[in-house]
Formats: structure tokens, C-alpha cells, sequence
């Protein structure tokens, strides 16, 4: 017994030597890393030669440099003082970035498999949508574009815009249902007020992008816009929730040591995972049920009329050389990937365009001019009234609804439609749902420019030179700063001005400009966003349908800012608890007005 204590004993006291040797040397190789990234190499750094805002060692202008409240006078100012290329410090000096509003640079970083995503953000996008295309670098990431391009062909677009009009006329209903029903609750003691009322038009929206993604995307309908009850729907909502509130200094230490998800969850990680599962159960069962489809369909030569993005990935999957097909964890990670592409970011595009008709009266009425002729003259062409393949039931005291359209032939039209396209472009290009986006160089690099850059010692470079970068570096793409830079779009840059597309300047227009549609807002290369015309699709169909059904204003004092995480929503200022809010007043436009 004594013997056997002993041992224990000695054992003890040796997992307990061996443990404090662990941490002396894990401690030690953090001081090591520590001090290689604070003394060793920032002295070495190469950008430390580019002009840029001075500040302490440790000083940070990643919020002046992201927060979209701020960022626009940040940059601004920083353009006019340094050019059109500089560093600026990340968490310090010894964190020095490279932002660039010259194309000639930006066109490199995002075009060269030399830089990518750090690993901090495509661990962040991981953890919440898988290895999907957004998170994905490299070989992985061409393979995965390749099999995912043809289901965001113009064709196959083409027969996803019946699942719009349907969901954007769903809303309709919803939204007059709650017009009326607010007159009438207020008819007896607000007489004068019962045209309209308000309306978060954000979170209402977000629920109809949910469910258009889910037809259009899986055949799945969540039925969002009818009871916030489905279970998948649900668990989005929870888990970006939390998403949205930022990479707080819990989350930072998530990054660095993922081991403490399972140590120390913490309420946001158990949602999340909550979340994780139940997206992931009904993901597999959604996977494996379309697979059966397909090969039953294969087999017995039966014409399906599948449209969605799902079965349309999935065959193109299989037709693939084997050797480069996605597996069906793979695929999973897919759909969750265009649920949030196609669902937030979408959704977000159409809430702001509202919120900047809502504040100019002007261009609102001009635009809803423009639908409703283009309405008249469907009807004429059709001879006869609007008809539509959806069974949806008018309220009395409408307007017609935007139904003429619901056929996909009409969608041409509406699609050609001059103003219509210019709205939606400055949308995009006045709030683009991705403020900005980050690469980091995989190895030391030359970066080309086409506009001079003067060092700190004088030295002054020109057109054809080049900017070192060392391996590590960041570069932060300014995708709002691009939209917004004064050189490239005129001085009324920060104005909401949709006739500003009749009449491009010549920097902005292609090649000099090289952005899809003239806009930084979708990106380019091989990053581009293959979801950009899907966006554009369903921003125009419900914009048509609701602004031929409703007149819009802001709601009495409030004021809205934008938040930005993965995305830039909207927000009521010194309400931020409260969440993504855009609430605006909506009126209710009778057939006889």
C-alpha cells in the first residue's frame, strides 16, 4: 500500500514537472513570437518606407479605416495628404498595411494567387458556413468556382425569377395587410394618420430574401415571410446575430485557440453550435434527397424541371471528371454559403436602396414613373390585364399588382429599364453590402502602380516602379473607399445621384475601371462574386413591386448609421443593442391616386 502510494506520488510530482515544462515552453514561444513581431522585423518591413499616418506604437487605425461612419472622411483625408497609395498601422508600427486607391495595385493583390484571405477571416467564415467558396483559397477554391459557375448563368437566372416576383408580391401582402390594419386600429382617434404607418422594412425584407433563396437556391420554402417559427431559418438568425455584433477580444481568442470552444464555450459558441447542428441535419437530409432525385431521374429518363442553384450544382458536379467533384460535405457547405450570399447580402442592397429613396422624394417618384408606364404598356402588349402564375389575392383599394411581370419573357423588360438599372447601380455603389475585404502576401512580393508614391525620404516613384511587400503583409481593398473616391466620380461623389450612370466618367469605365459593372462592389478576379446578377435580379423586382404598391419616407426622429461586420447594415444611431433596424414610413398607394 505504502509502495503503491509512492508511486502515485512520484508519478504526480512528474506529470507535474512535465506540465510545468510545457507552459515554460509554450511561454517562451510566445514570448519569442512576440518579440520577433514587435522588435525583430518591424524595423525591416518595407512598408514602413511609404508615407502613411504616424501615431504611437500602438496605435490602431483599423476603425478609422473600416468603420463605414468614419471611414469615408478617414479616407478622404488620407488621400489628399499621403496620395493615392500608403500604410497605415494595423494594431500598431509593427503592424504597418498597405490601402491603395490605385487599380493598377488592387488589381495585382486580388488577381495574383500570390495573396489570399488571412486565415483569421476564413477561419471566422468557416466556422459559421463551412468550406465554402467564400473561405476557400487556392486549388480548392478554382475547382469549386468551376462546378459552381453554371448555375449562375444568365439562363438559368432567367428561370429562378418567378420565385422573386412570388416572394416580392408575398410581401406586398403582408406589408398592406399591416397598412390596414394600423388605419383601422387608428381610424377612430388618429383620423388624419390612417394612410400609413411604420415599417421595419429590413427585417421584413430579410425574410422574403430568406425564402426566395430558399426556393431559388433548394426548392425549400422556409416560409419566412409568413410565421419566424422554421427551425433552419431560425437558427440563421441566431447564429448571424451573433455574427453581427463584431469579432469581440472572446472571439479574437476563439481564433488564436479554437481548443476553448470546447473548454470554456461560452453562451454565443453554445448558440452557435446549436445552430451548427440543426443547419447541418437538415443540410444533409436537403443533400441527399435532391442526389436521389437526380439519379432516379438519370435512371428512369424522366425530364425534371429543376431549376434551383442545388440541382443544378449537383449535376454539374457529377458531370465533372471525378477526380474534381465536390463531396457532399462539400456541397452542404455550398448551400450554406448561398444562404448567406444570397439571402443577407441581397437583402441588405434592397433595404438601403428604400432607405435612400425614402430621403429624396424626388428620384422616388421618377423611378416609380418609369415601373408604372412600363406596367401600362405590358398590359397593352398583353391586351388585356396582368396576369400572374402565382394565385395571390389583391386587397381592395390597390393598385394592380406588379404581376405583369412574373413571366419570365417580361423580365427583359424590366431588366432594360433605364432608371430602374441606374437606382440599383448607385445603390451598390453608395452602400455596397462589403465595405472592404483583406489579403495577405503568401510570399514576398513586387507590387506594380500607375500613380506616384513619394517616401519618406523624398524619394519619389513613378508609373512602371514598384511597392515591396514582404511575406505576411496586409492589404486592406477599400471596396466602399474605391465607390467613393472623389477622383475617380466627381465631387457630388458622396450623393445619392442615379443619373450620375448616363454619363460615366472616363476613369470609371472599363478598362480603366476594372470592377464588374463599373462597381468595386462585386469585386473582380477570381474572387468576383458569381452571385452579382442574381443580387441585381431580385434588387429590381422588388423594388418594382414595392415602390408600384407604396410610398416611402423616413420615420420621425431617426436617424440610421451603418454597422459593419461580415456585412454593412443598417442601424438606428445610439440603438445598437437593438440590432439591424430600418424602420421608414410606409404609405399605401390607393387606385385612384
Amino acid at each position: 500500500m505504502i509502495e503503491a502510494t509512492t508511486w502515485l506520488h512520484g508519478l504526480t510530482l512528474s506529470l507535474s514537472k512535465l506540465a510545468s515544462v510545457v507552459a515554460t515552453l509554450a511561454i517562451l514561444r510566445v514570448l519569442l513570437w512576440l518579440f520577433n513581431i514587435l522588435v525583430l522585423l518591424p524595423p525591416f518591413d518595407p512598408l514602413k518606407s511609404l508615407p502613411g499616418p504616424d501615431g504611437g506604437y500602438f496605435q490602431s487605425y483599423i476603425n478609422e479605416a473600416m468603420n463605414p461612419n468614419v471611414s469615408p472622411d478617414t479616407h478622404e483625408s488620407w488621400v489628399k495628404e499621403h496620395g493615392r497609395t500608403f500604410r497605415f498601422n494595423g494594431f500598431g508600427k509593427f503592424d504597418y498595411r498597405l490601402l491603395s486607391f490605385d487599380f493598377r495595385i488592387v488589381s495585382h493583390v486580388l488577381t495574383s494567387p500570390t495573396y489570399e484571405k488571412p486565415w483569421q477571416t476564413r477561419s471566422f467564415l468557416s466556422r459559421l458556413i463551412g468550406r465554402g467558396i467564400f473561405s476557400m483559397e487556392g486549388q480548392v477554391h478554382k475547382i469549386q468556382r468551376k462546378i459552381i459557375s453554371p448555375a449562375f448563368s444568365s439562363q438559368a437566372l432567367k428561370h429562378m425569377t418567378p420565385v422573386m416576383y412570388q416572394k416580392a408580391q408575398e410581401l406586398r401582402e403582408r406589408w398592406l395587410k399591416i397598412l390596414s390594419s394600423s388605419a383601422t386600429s387608428r381610424s377612430t382617434t388618429e383620423p388624419e394618420k390612417t394612410g400609413d404607418t411604420i415599417i421595419d422594412v429590413s427585417h421584413w425584407i430579410s425574410r422574403a430574401s430568406f425564402d426566395v433563396i430558399g426556393l431559388a437556391g433548394f426548392n425549400y420554402n422556409f416560409h419566412a415571410l409568413g410565421e419566424e417559427s422554421e427551425p433552419v431559418y431560425m437558427a440563421y438568425r441566431r447564429m448571424f446575430a451573433i455574427a453581427d455584433r463584431g469579432l469581440n477580444f472572446r472571439g479574437l481568442l476563439d481564433l488564436y485557440a479554437p481548443w476553448l470552444r470546447i473548454l470554456w464555450p461560452g453562451r454565443d459558441n453554445t448558440v452557435i453550435d446549436e445552430s451548427l447542428k440543426i443547419i447541418d441535419r437538415a443540410g444533409r437530409k436537403l443533400v441527399a434527397n435532391k442526389k436521389a432525385e437526380i439519379t432516379n431521374e438519370n435512371c428512369c429518363a424522366q425530364e425534371k424541371s429543376d431549376k434551383d442553384l442545388l440541382s443544378l450544382l449537383m449535376k454539374s458536379n457529377m458531370s465533372s471528371d471525378p477526380s474534381k467533384r465536390l463531396t457532399d460535405q462539400e456541397l452542404l457547405e455550398q448551400c450554406s454559403t448561398f444562404l448567406l450570399a444570397g439571402s443577407d447580402s441581397t437583402s441588405v442592397a434592397i433595404s438601403w436602396a428604400l432607405h435612400f429613396l425614402s430621403l429624396d422624394a424626388a428620384i422616388q417618384d421618377r423611378l416609380r414613373e418609369e415601373l408604372n408606364s412600363l406596367s401600362v404598356s405590358i398590359d397593352k402588349a398583353n391586351d388585356g390585364p396582368p396576369s400572374s402564375r402565382f394565385p395571390v389575392t389583391s386587397l381592395p383599394n390597390t393598385r394592380p399588382m406588379f404581376s405583369a411581370y412574373s413571366l419570365e419573357e417580361d423580365w427583359d423588360r424590366l431588366d432594360s429599364l433605364p432608371f430602374l438599372d441606374a437606382v440599383v447601380r448607385e445603390t451598390l455603389r453608395f452602400s455596397p453590402p462589403v465595405h472592404s475585404t483583406i489579403r495577405v502576401a503568401m510570399k514576398d512580393d513586387y507590387i506594380p502602380i500607375s500613380h506616384p508614391i513619394k517616401l519618406q525620404d523624398g524619394t519619389l516613384l513613378q508609373k512602371g516602379d514598384h511597392v515591396a511587400i514582404r511575406k505576411g503583409s496586409y492589404i486592406h481593398i477599400p471596396i466602399e473607399g474605391l465607390n467613393y473616391s472623389e477622383e475617380l466620380w466627381g465631387s457630388d461623389v458622396r450623393t445619392f445621384n442615379p443619373d450620375r450612370w448616363f454619363n460615366l466618367p472616363p476613369q470609371v469605365r472599363p478598362p480603366a475601371h476594372p470592377g464588374i459593372g463599373n462597381l468595386m462592389t462585386f469585386s473582380f478576379g477570381p474572387h468576383a462574386c458569381l452571385g452579382n446578377k442574381f443580387s441585381t435580379t431580385e434588387m429590381k423586382i422588388f423594388l418594382a413591386t414595392l415602390l408600384t404598391n407604396f410610398i416611402f419616407a423616413p420615420a420621425p426622429d431617426t436617424e440610421i448609421q451603418k454597422g459593419n461586420s461580415i456585412l454593412t447594415r443598417p442601424f438606428i444611431k445610439d440603438k445598437w443593442e437593438l440590432g439591424t433596424q430600418l424602420p421608414l414610413t410606409v404609405h399605401k398607394i390607393h387606385s385612384d391616386n
